[in-house]
């Protein structure tokens, strides 16, 4: 029963909530109040999502035919200019607005040419936050727009114009370099540090990443990328790089594959437009790969959660090579049909729709919707494919054997998985004997360590916290399934380990997260050569054999301290030489002090390693994440592939980096 002074509290609550209480966020207000829902965080990925918004713009004038070149230019004043050719922002008066074309866009949400009917026939910032929200969450942005013989300029700040919109013809601005032809625009902003928790500092290999791949997939158009910060100055010049690839996606599959051993030389290529829906493939097989590749884009975005593009993909290159496979008596009447999986086994492959109304899943634009779209990339892809096979009879035939061997090993894994029943970690659900389970059971609050050892392994299930915490230690160096079919995998302890305890199921099946015990998987090893080489065969299982669990952010590395400095009865942990040199200069001129460098976990206490590397008050814990999946791929095949000279030369290119003083104590 609720007292009569509860109840007149909440009569007078009720009374006062009227109109006056409800809050009406003006112009781009609400952008400056909540930034992460319209840039998802105020970190560095929304920091650098503000340069891919000007950029997206630039690109949606390639997308027209407007647009062959654009300039990005990270200035020395810490902002960005993004430079394009187009045909530059309308600057004439908008008639519901009364303000210009240019102001509008720039200081209204939701206001552009891609909504249908506008000045875009294909749109890759339909549903981006648009080049407003740039204008809201900067401290100062200038636009200077170049159209119909005349240069025109503005200023904002924080979102709000500084005066009006300034025109000039351009003969009177400048006769030498420009010409009254000249048309385009210019954005320069500087993000706002009242905004940008982490700083606003821009990272040059993040946004490379991206406008490489923008120029992959518009081939033609030239991306120029400079750095004139002062910290980028190599040898008193500008760090500068320019994409430019005619071949388009062919040229992308091309770089992906360039440490592989290609099953054919040419790339097949398709390229065609149905329904006003715009498809172009590139796909090749490799000898040296055992699983797929496939990189979906949309409008330009790149489409990490697949979406029905891939799905008509998938659908046609099964449908297509079973065919093929019947047609050419590479499987008999009474055989089963080659799974998907086999046939897109060693298949690397981009593709990219153009759709005029996407579909996408949320914000973040990481899936295709559109029903359609599977459809006609079944269809076109189907024709294109088939009519290039039937003049290529040796293509398919090595595209064939090589998914024949894989589906006959997954025949073998198969039956290697029910022959080892009592002991395969698929088929039972009996947890590994080293496992230390943690006594919770909620998998969201439940991290596991994989650790190197049976000794790093002791000292981290007595310094745990039992609770949540589970420990694994593995018996040295776990199999390479860069380059080991699927009977060898089932086969071995380790990895069966490894599988049972995070409850993974079987390679290429789909990954269900409600199926994961452990939410964070930690990968814990010894700060040498040895650790680091068991650190990357473990990434390598996970990215090859469940890639969802890394782009799901579900791994993570631990970062045990190096050193441990005690002076007197106070000591501290560095994690890397330049921390203890900095502590060590602190200390005064005559100053005793020792220092233990750790050479391996088994030989901390387990109280040491719960304080430094398992204590989530103070641990320093980095999580896996996929930024260029392309150059990622690249990466696992280059460092753990078959072949030896890419690796020797990888090494060679990166052994300056080392200090080879402190590379293995």
């Amino acid at each position: 029963m609720m007292s009569e002074t509860s109840m007149a509290k909440a009569a007078k609550l009720q009374a006062d909530y009227g109109a006056e209480q409800i809050q009406v966020l003006e112009g781009l207000e609400p952008v400056r109040k909540r930034p992460g829902m319209y840039i998802g965080s105020t970190g560095p990925r929304g920091l650098h999502h503000l340069v891919y918004e000007v950029v997206d713009n630039a690109v949606d004038e390639a997308l027209a035919g407007f647009c062959s070149e654009i300039k990005v230019r990270l200035r020395a004043d810490g902002s960005a200019e993004v430079v394009d050719n187009g045909r530059g922002i309308p600057t004439d008066i908008h008639p519901r607005t009364g303000r210009s074309a240019l102001e509008t866009v720039l200081t209204v949400l939701h206001a552009g040419g891609k909504f249908g009917g506008g000045g875009y026939k294909v749109s890759g910032g339909l549903h981006g936050v648009g080049v407003s929200v740039v204008n809201a969450l900067s401290a100062w942005v200038e636009v200077t727009v170049y159209r119909q013989g005349q240069q025109h300029q503005q200023r904002f700040e924080r979102g709000v114009a500084q005066g009006a919109l300034l025109s000039t013809p351009l003969a009177a601005v400048d006769e030498g370099e420009s010409n009254v032809e000249r048309t385009g625009t210019v954005v320069c902003f500087k993000p706002d540090e009242e905004i940008f928790s982490t700083g606003i500092s821009f990272d040059f290999a993040t946004l490379a990443v991206r406008l490489r791949e923008l120029a992959y997939l518009n081939g033609g158009v030239r991306i120029c990328f400079t750095d004139e910060r002062e910290a980028a100055l190599v040898e008193g010049r500008h760090r500068q790089e320019i994409y430019f690839y005619e071949g388009g996606i062919r040229e992308y599959v091309s770089y992906m594959n360039k440490e592989k051993d290609p099953l054919h030389p040419d790339i097949i290529y398709v390229q065609n437009e149905k329904d006003g829906v715009q498809v172009e493939a590139a796909l090749q097989w490799c000898v040296d790969a055992y699983s797929d590749s496939i990189l979906g884009f949309a409008n330009n975005i790149r489409t990490v959660d697949g979406g029905t593009h891939i799905e008509g993909l998938k659908i046609v290159l099964t449908r297509t090579l079973n065919n093929f496979a019947r047609k050419r008596n590479k499987r008999k009447d009474a055989d089963p049909n080659l799974a998907g999986e086999n046939i897109r086994e060693g298949l690397t492959a981009v593709l990219s729709v153009k759709v005029p109304e996407p579909e996408f899943e949320g914000q973040t634009k990481t899936k295709l919707g559109n029903t359609e779209v599977r459809g006609i990339v079944d269809s076109v892809v189907g024709e294109s494919l088939t009519e290039f096979l039937e003049f290529h009879p040796q293509v398919i035939d090595l595209i064939l054997e090589k998914a024949i061997q894989a589906f006959n090993a997954a025949e073998a894994a198969r039956r290697a998985r029910e022959l080892v029943r009592r002991k395969s970690v698929l088929e039972s659900s009996t947890l590994p004997g080293k496992l230390a389970d943690c006594s919770s059971r909620d998998p969201a609050e439940s991290e596991i360590y994989i650790v190197e050892g049976d000794s790093a392994g002791g000292s981290a299930k007595q310094g745990r916290d039992r609770r949540f915490q589970a420990i694994l230690p593995l018996r040295g160096k776990i199999l390479n399934i860069e380059k080991t079919d699927d009977a060898r995998i089932y086969k071995n302890t380790e990895i069966q380990s490894l599988i049972t305890a995070l409850g993974l199921g079987i390679k290429g099946e789909e990954f269900e997260a409600s199926n994961l015990r452990y939410h964070r998987v930690v990968i814990m090893t010894d700060a040498d050569v040895d650790g680091a080489h068991i650190r990357t065969l473990i990434l390598t299982f996970f990215y090859r054999y469940q890639r969802q669990l890394v782009e799901g952010g579900y791994i993570h590395i631990a970062c045990p301290p190096l050193y441990k400095v005690e002076r007197g009865k106070k000591h501290d942990y560095c994690f890397d030489e330049a921390e203890k040199d900095k502590l060590i200069a602190g200390f005064p001129h005559n100053a005793n002090y020792n220092i233990q460098r750790f050479k391996g976990l088994g030989e901390m206490m387990p109280l040491q390693l719960w304080e430094t590397t398992m204590d989530p008050a103070t641990r320093l814990m980095k999580q896996v994440q996929i930024e260029d999946a392309a150059e990622a791929d690249r990466i696992f095949t280059i460092l753990m592939g078959d072949k030896v000279a890419p690796r020797r030369a990888f090494i060679e290119a990166h052994s300056a980096e080392l200090d080879f003083a402190e590379l293995d104590i």
